[in-house]
């Protein structure tokens, strides 16, 4: 796949700074198997390009940064939909925003919700609208992130907070994010691109090489979440199949309340 040849997200540079945006607005910016893919070459694409000093990630539109894996989808197919590949990559995305030597900033211009929520989580930085929603739905759903979105989210927000947003799957304001550490900045909505660009423009002034390995060194007292989330995706892959997470979906589909009492 070429970077001309995607459709569920774009990509443009513009004065040392990559913007990748999610541009499925009509699904609140969920993500489906072909635009994880188109993430992860949008990014390599970030890596590779020596003009790019920063990159943004955000969602078309101003309602939705992302809103997690596309359930619709889901629920259509019993899986996140075909990619090139023939994969869902997407641990190897996260590992790709956490991999690339340059810092990533979240520009989170609206909900935020499960995988979307872990998508702002292992970026570098986050910039967020007032108007912007967070929170996870894994639990929900019947669905969950046992990698970066649960062990990582707690090295940044403290264990109990950390189980209170996944077992709870409660939704928080942006001003609430600010408050555990969630978020760097709030800024009005109509601002936002403003103050991603002027967060890049003070990176853009700094060492390329010493922001490279400070990001890196940031990563090392975590990587070792990769290999474990390894092998709760692999666990994930195999719920997925299973009744109880099919009446997660079904719920959520159908706009009810999910029954799993039977799966107690």
């Amino acid at each position: 796949m070429k970077l001309s040849e995607m459709c569920d997200v774009t990509f443009e540079v513009d004065r040392g700074l990559a913007w990748v945006t999610i541009n499925r607005p009509e699904r609140y910016n969920a993500f489906r198997a072909r635009t994880v893919e188109e993430l992860i070459l949008a990014f390599k694409s970030a890596w590779a390009d020596p003009a790019v000093g920063v990159v943004a990630l955000t969602g078309a539109g101003d309602k939705a940064f992302c809103a997690g894996g596309d359930q619709k989808q889901r629920r259509e197919t019993g899986d996140y939909g075909p990619s090139e590949s023939g994969l869902f990559e997407i641990g190897l995305l996260h590992r790709v925003i956490r991999d690339i030597p340059k810092p990533v900033i979240a520009a989170v211009n609206g909900v935020a919700m499960g995988g979307g929520h872990v998508l702002h989580v292992v970026c570098d930085l986050t910039i967020a609208v007032e108007h912007a929603v967070f929170g996870q739905a894994g639990p929900k759903v019947a669905s969950f992130d046992p990698g970066f979105g649960s062990a990582y989210l707690a090295r940044i927000v403290g264990e109990k907070k950390a189980r209170e947003i996944w077992y709870l799957c409660e939704h928080f304001d942006a001003a609430t994010a600010e408050k555990w550490g969630l978020v760097n900045k709030v800024v009005p909505a109509g601002t936002l691109r403003d103050e991603v660009r002027r967060w890049a423009d003070m990176m853009l002034e700094k060492s390329p090489t010493a922001l490279r390995v400070l990001k890196h060194s940031f990563n090392a007292d975590s990587d070792a979440i990769a290999g474990i989330g390894s092998l709760g995706f692999d666990l994930l892959d195999l719920f997925e199949q299973t009744d109880e997470a099919r009446e997660g979906n079904a719920a959520f589909t159908e706009k009810r309340d999910p029954d799993y009492s039977k799966f107690r």
